[in-house]
Formats: C-alpha cells, structure tokens, sequence
C-alpha cells in the first residue's frame, strides 16, 4: 500500500486500502491512506468522507498526521491543517515534535501571530534558543519595532554583515524608521573601510545627503548645511572613482546621480558639470556593454548641453546614445530609413568580425540589427505601412542565423509577429526561448496577452490553451514548495531568507499575469467545452475568488531593449497588440462581464456555494469598494477599466453589461431556491459516494421543486434593449472596414469577439431554453426574444465566417509570398539573400492562412453547434 502510494499506482493503494479496512474498519492510518490515494486520484467528494472522519477523531500519531497533512493540502484546506496540529498539541503537550509541526503548520498558513505563541510556549518548556529565534522572527513578520531591534543586536548585525538579502531588510526598516542619515553614515563607512561597491549602499549615501533638505527649501533657500553634505559626497564620490578607476563603475555612476538630484532640487552650481560627468563616464565605460543603460537616465538635457552631448559622441558614434536624443524634426520617414540602412550596412559589416564565434556565443554587431529593427518599427508607426515591419522580422530572423541564443531578437520578433497575425511563430519563438519557473509570470505575457484573439480552441486545436494551463503550474506548484522552503528555512536558521520567501509567494498567489492567463484561457475553453450548468458553475465560483484578490504585477516590461528616441513611445508600448496594454482595469472588466453572466446562468448562490465549498477561502478585500455586495460591484465600471479596452472589447462589454440588466429579472425569479439547490447536490453526492452530502439536512426540502409555484407574479417580460439587439450588425460593419488593412488582427479581433458574444448569449439564455421553466414561469415571450437574438447572430457570424475562410485562401499563395519579397526591398537591397527573405515570406503567409482559416472554420461549427 505504501509503495503504491510512493510509486504514484493511487488505484493500487486504493484496492489495498479497501480490503484492510473490511478487516480493520476503525484503523485510523489506513482510512488517512486511503483519503490521500483518493485526494491523489481526483475522487474529491469520496475523499472528504474519509478525510472528515478522521479529523474527528482528533489524531495524534505521527503516520497519521504526516498523511493527513497532505490529503489536506490536496482539498485546500490549510486552516483545518493548522486545527490538527493543535488539537493534536493540546493533548500531547509534552511532545517537542509535535509541538514543532503545529508552529509549522501555522507558518504553512501564515498565522504569524499563532506561530509567535507557540514559539515563545516551546522556548519556556523545552529551553531551546532556536524556538526564540521562531518567535523573534515571527514577530518580525508582524510588527517593524520588533524587526528593528533583533536585526540591531550583535546577532542581527552579525547576519546583516554576511547576508545581502538580510542587510537589505534592515535598510528599508531603516528608512521607515525616519533613519535615513543613520544608514547613510552606515553606508559610507562600508564604502571607505569595507571597500563596498554595492550600488545600494551608494544610494543610501545619496538618500542621507539630501535628507537635509526640507519641503520649503527650493532653489534659493537650500540651506548651508545641505550644500555642505551635497559637497563632502562630491569630494567622497570623486576620489572613489579616482580611485577605482575602470576596475568598478559604482563611484562614477554616482557622481552622475549626485548631480541629476542636486539638479532636480535646484541646487547644482555648474551648468556644465553633468555633461562633463557623462564625458568622462562614456571614456570610462564605454567600451561595455551596460554603458546605454547606465546613462539613460541622466540624457534629459537642456538645448546647449545636448549640442555639446551630440558633438561629443560623433567623434566616436555610439549610434545608440545618438539616437536616444533624436528631436522631433529629424524623425521624417526619409531620415528614419537612411538611419535603419546605415544600422544594417554597419551590422553587415560588423558581424564579419564574429565569424569564427561559437553557434552558442552571440554576434558582437547583434545590437545594430535590433537597433535597425526599432528604426523600422518607428516608419510602421509612422506611417501604418506594413512593408517596414516585413523588414524588421527579415532582418531579425537573418540575424537569429548566426545568434541563436539571441533573446532580445526573439523577444521583438514575438511582438512583431503577433502584430502581422502570425501566432504560430510567436509560439515557435516563445518556446525556442525555454521559459522557465518564475519567468512564467514575468515574461508569459508576450505570448497571452489576448491571446485568445489568435485562438483555435473552437477547431479542436487547444496548443494555446494547453501552453495557458503549463504556463499556470508555476503557480500551483510554489504553493506548495514555498511553505515548505519557508519552514525548511526556519529548521536550517536561514532567517534572513524567510521574508523573501513570504513576500516571493504572496506576489505569485496574487499574480496579475496569473489571472489574465486564467480569463484568457476560460476565453479559449468556452469555445471548445459544451456550455453546460457544471462549467458554469466550477469557472464562478473561481472568477469570484479571482475578483477578490488584491493583484501583484511582476510581469516585467523593461526587458525588451529599447532603442527609440526619448521623445517616443518604448518599443513595447509601438508593438503593443491593438495599440493597448492589459492590465488591472482590463482584467477587472471582463471579470465583471463573466462573473455577472455566470451567475445568472447558474443556480449558485452564496449560501449553497458555502455549503459545497471545498477547502478554504482566500483572504477577503479589505478596501472600501470591496466591503460593498457583490452584485453592486459588478455594475460598477471604472475610467481605468473602460481605458484599458480596446474600441470593440468596449463594444462586447458594452452588449454583455445590456444584456445582463435585461435578462437579470428573469433569472432571479427562475432560479430555484438554496435549499432545492443544496437537496439536489446531496442526492447526487450520495449517489456517487454511498454517503449523505455532511451538513445539508434534506428532510425540509422532501417534496420540494425547482418548479413549485411561486407567491409573486412574474416579471413582465420586455423588449431586449438596442445595445443587445444592435451589436452584432455594428460588429458586421465594423469586420468589413477591418478587411482594408493588410494584417489579419483586426479581422480577427471582430470575429472572436463576436464568437464570445454568441457564447455569452448562450449562456445568459440556457435557461429559457428549457419548455418546463418557460411554461411554469410564464416566459413564452422572452424564449421567443432570445431565440430571435441568437439565430439574427449567428446569421451575421455565418458570414463572418465565410469572409475569413475565403481571405485564408489567398494568404498563402506565390503571389502573397511574392509581394512580402518585394515588400522587403530595404533589407534585401543590402545584402540579404532573397531566397531567404523568400523562406521567412512562406513562413510568415503559412501562419496568417491557418489562423485565418482556423477562426473562420471554428466560427463556423460554433454557429452550427448553437444554431438550434
């Protein structure tokens, strides 16, 4: 049994564990073994039984708790873990062990406080100082007095002076302590007797400099005191670079930062000094790679101070830094394009010199050719004309040729892609990037932000939504392994990594990304899944918890290099999908528009939702908008929420918002009541398991009907309203205009849209297509709307449809092909072979014609499968 368990064979240990409790039936292991193998399996509802029945009768074994621990952990149920352990500790009050797996228990859990008691209650019996190590820690974790005071003894300093992570925790506390000139003098004497160059320990130096300035002081009041301290740290940074040299470059970025603050406070003395500073960095660092970076934030410039910058930097041409302080007049499409020649001719030229480079090194010239590749991303914003972005992935994907491992190529060739309606490279290149772990979160983004836009789910193709699921483990997985790591790190006296643990999970539960890639693929599912009552009604009761959270955004958007002038746009924001970026409001919104849908459509209520819930609640908003009901929230939109959506999500939103305030009424009088609900899922769960559903009493509800009659009159059934009725023709009108432009995404964008329109409609009307509640609840009229708005629909889809399959079958033709080549005249012109251009046209037209066709054809069967 056990080795079933530890080979993963849970129907073995399933069978074994049956046949030992016919001649065992109180062996309390055996019924905790079982309930982990059913956990294991799926078998949810049979495990409970199992899994409750052993909770009462409050363990003690160590066997018994390990296994319920995990069968625990499996259903959700954290807070009933911790309740486990306690009662386990009440009775064995003696048992260190024990008392050691309850503290973890309430760490697993978070219960800072409860940790902290049973520490300091360990440490008095047991007289082990590593328990009051527990309790200080958990204490830290709660209150910042408490932190400031253990990392200011000799043991705090001592982990301070050999941990960075730990020293970092103690700044912040610092700081928020108001002792920012306190870490200041701490910092310079790490710098000068330690020889730190750690940059944080520079800014902590800067932060105390201009600590003395107060909020009234300006340009002509700043006082003695401060000028003085702005000049010691001049004179300090100044020999320290002297000093360094080019061996470290933390002194000399200093001194560049120094004066950006002294100016941004009016109290430079020297007009000149920063451009002087810049000179002298450039010579110092110039011949590094991270010398763009290092000096972007310091190239905002006053007109005399950019002329002299510029001439500066001709006598040796650093195209990056040149082009940074482009103006406004010299961004003609003419310059661009001499700009985006000269840019590939160098990158030509320059990738002779890595001819004999490993296939695993990267190209010395690899940063020209993203740089021309900004260039021609700017002439497409310009001047909207495709044939600039066919240039760039040419010229990218020659690139990738000879630096395969180039991810910054890869990374612009996805946006590119993704804005020529190529999807299946953007996941070719995605893949060939081996995205890993938490780079899940930060990075999944360049590939599902509105992904489903792309999707073939309706076809039977889930490679999208399968990629949105592996995308997810990330998540699921630090769930678990971060509670773990948080308790090994207590058991190893590894305190200094604890907050980082808790913080790392508390960002990855709460995951903007995480729930953006959840709405996008329900998105997906919907259009391949049966709509049916018990999708609804699992998708709900998730959206809801989705809803609820307060969300990190970790995703990183700085990674992608920009090259663009500092008077445009970055380059993520130029190749962002549909001009618009999601984020907060546009989750928000359609959070709103689903869960609101999936609530009419289904018969869950909070109450009923109570009882069936398995395992445990997130923790609920504390803001004021989220003590309000939840009904009142979800018609509530924001300025943020409606920004964030694009002209036709707007549109959507706009009909799901109308169509919901219709059909609400109806629903509410339809629905049968909680206890119908609750007596309905006892009696399917007794037939599934054997066992009555625990905690639902069926005797009130004996005889009852979801089609009883009712005191109230129904609602009178109305027209439905123009923003419902007029939606899809508006879509139609605007898929014809969309058919002008040269790329695929508008068209594609409409036509999902509209497919997520009819599917919401479905759903939303489900109910009414049932002749026993229509007739017992008087709705003969409202069926007869709703089958009149959903065949009008689904004629206009139809031909939707249609347009989209007969514009896949020139996609991929020699002359589509062709003109790409002919397109792709600047790269070519150089030097580029056109065979290979020709190679990337067949590629790039190949895409376009199986997204095309694959919306087309699953818009079709959708029509088809909701037609009647």
């Amino acid at each position: 049994m056990a080795y079933a368990l530890d080979t993963g064979s849970n129907k073995s240990a399933i069978v074994a564990c049956t046949k030992l409790l016919k001649k065992n039936p109180k062996n309390v292991l055996i019924k905790a073994l079982k309930a982990l193998a059913l956990v294991r399996s799926q078998k949810v509802e049979e495990s409970l039984i199992l899994c409750d029945e052993v909770l009462e009768l409050k363990p003690t074994d160590d066997g018994v708790l390990s296994a319920m621990m995990h069968v625990l952990r499996g259903l959700g149920r954290y807070n009933d873990t911790v309740h486990m352990f306690e009662e386990a500790y009440k009775q064995q009050p003696a048992n260190e062990e024990l008392g050691a797996q309850t503290f973890f228990a309430n760490v697993r859990a978070g219960h800072w406080k409860s940790a902290q008691q049973i520490a300091t209650k360990m440490f008095k019996q047991f007289q082990d100082d590593r328990y009051l190590y527990w309790s200080v820690i958990s204490a830290v974790l709660q209150l910042y007095d408490d932190a400031h005071k253990l990392l200011d003894s000799d043991v705090g300093r001592a982990i301070c002076s050999t941990s960075l992570s730990c020293n970092e925790i103690r700044r912040d506390i610092w700081r928020l302590r108001g002792m920012t000139r306190d870490e200041g003098k701490l910092a310079t004497s790490r710098i000068v007797k330690m020889q730190d160059r750690n940059w944080l320990e520079f800014l902590s130096v800067l932060d105390a400099t201009f600590s003395y300035l107060t909020a009234s002081e300006g340009s002509s009041t700043a006082s003695p005191g401060c000028l003085e301290h702005v000049a010691q740290t001049q004179e300090l940074f100044t020999k320290l670079a002297q000093q360094d040299g080019p061996k470290d470059r933390s002194a000399a970025l200093a001194l560049l930062e120094l004066e950006k603050r002294a100016r941004a406070h009016g109290i430079s003395r020297d007009s000149e000094r920063l451009v002087n500073l810049m000179q002298q960095y450039f010579t110092q660092v110039g011949d590094k790679a991270c010398c763009f970076e290092d000096l972007k934030p310091y190239l905002v410039l006053e007109e005399q101070e950019s002329i002299k910058w510029t001439s500066f930097l001709q006598a040796v041409p650093p195209n990056f830094l040149l082009r940074h302080n482009l103006t406004q007049s010299e961004l003609s499409v003419e310059a661009e394009t001499k700009r985006a020649t000269l840019y590939i001719e160098q990158y030509l030229e320059g990738s002779k010199l890595g001819a004999g480079l490993p296939s695993t090194e990267l190209q010395y010239a690899d940063d020209l050719a993203l740089l021309a590749a900004n260039a021609f991303v700017n002439l497409w914003t310009i001047t909207s004309d495709e044939r600039y972005l066919l240039d760039a992935v040419t010229l990218l994907e020659f690139a990738l040729l000879k630096s395969k491992q180039s991810f910054q190529m890869r990374l612009l060739l996805i946006r590119l892609y993704r804005l020529l309606g190529a999807p299946s490279l953007t996941l070719d290149h995605y893949r060939a990037m081996g995205v890993k772990q938490v780079q899940n979160d930060t990075l999944s983004h360049f590939l599902f932000s509105r992904a489903s836009t792309f999707s073939l789910a309706s076809t039977g193709d889930l490679t999208l939504a399968t990629e949105c699921q592996e995308s997810a483990q990330i998540y699921h997985n630090s769930s678990q392994e971060l509670a773990d790591f948080i308790v090994r790190a207590f058991t190893e006296e590894k305190y200094s990594q604890i907050p980082e643990f808790i913080k790392f999970e508390k960002h990855l539960d709460n995951s903007l990304q995480r729930d953006i890639v959840k709405v996008e693929h329900l998105r997906m599912r919907i259009s391949h899944e049966p709509i049916t009552s018990d999708l609804l009604d699992i998708e709900l009761i998730e959206l809801k918890f989705v809803f609820d959270r307060k969300h990190h955004d970790n995703r990183d958007f700085d990674i992608i290099s920009n090259y663009q002038p500092k008077i445009l746009s970055n380059i993520f924001s130029q190749t962002s999908l549909l001009g618009k970026n999601e984020s907060h409001g546009w989750l928000q919104a359609f959070l709103k528009v689903y869960i609101r849908a999936f609530q009419q459509g289904s018969d869950l209520d909070d109450t009923v939702e109570d009882k069936l819930l398995i395992g445990d609640r997130p923790k609920p908003s504390f803001d004021a908008l989220g003590r309000l009901p939840l009904r009142q929230r979800l018609v509530q939109f924001s300025n943020d929420e409606i920004a964030e959506l694009t002209q036709d999500e707007l549109l959507f939103v706009n009909f799901a918002r109308a169509l919901a305030e219709w059909l609400e009424p109806y629903h509410d009088y339809a629905r049968p009541p909680p206890g119908v609900v609750l007596a309905e899922a006892a009696k399917q769960t007794e037939l599934k398991t054997g066992y009555p559903l625990k905690g639902v009493d069926l005797q009130p509800f004996n005889g009852a009907s979801s089609l009883s009659k009712k005191d109230e009159e129904p609602p009178v059934v109305s027209e439905p309203p123009e923003l419902v009725t007029g939606f899809f023709e508006t879509l139609r009108k605007r898929f014809i205009e969309a058919q002008n432009n040269s790329s695929p995404v508008a068209t594609l964008h409409l036509a999902t849209l509209g497919q997520e329109a009819l599917l919401l409609l479905v759903v939303e009307t489900m109910r009414f297509k049932s002749a026993a509640v229509v007739k017992a609840n008087k709705f003969g009229s409202l069926a007869a709307s709703a089958k009149s708005l959903r065949s009008d629909a689904i004629a206009i889809l139809r031909n939707v449809s249609t347009e989209l399959v007969k514009q896949s079958e020139v996609a991929g033709t020699q002359d589509t092909r062709k003109a790409f080549v002919d397109a792709c005249a600047i790269v070519t012109g150089l030097g580029i072979d056109s065979d290979f251009t020709l190679g990337v046209a067949k590629k790039v037209t190949d895409a376009r014609k199986k997204v095309v066709e694959g919306v087309g054809k699953g818009l079709g069967r959708l029509c088809s499968a909701y037609a009647h």
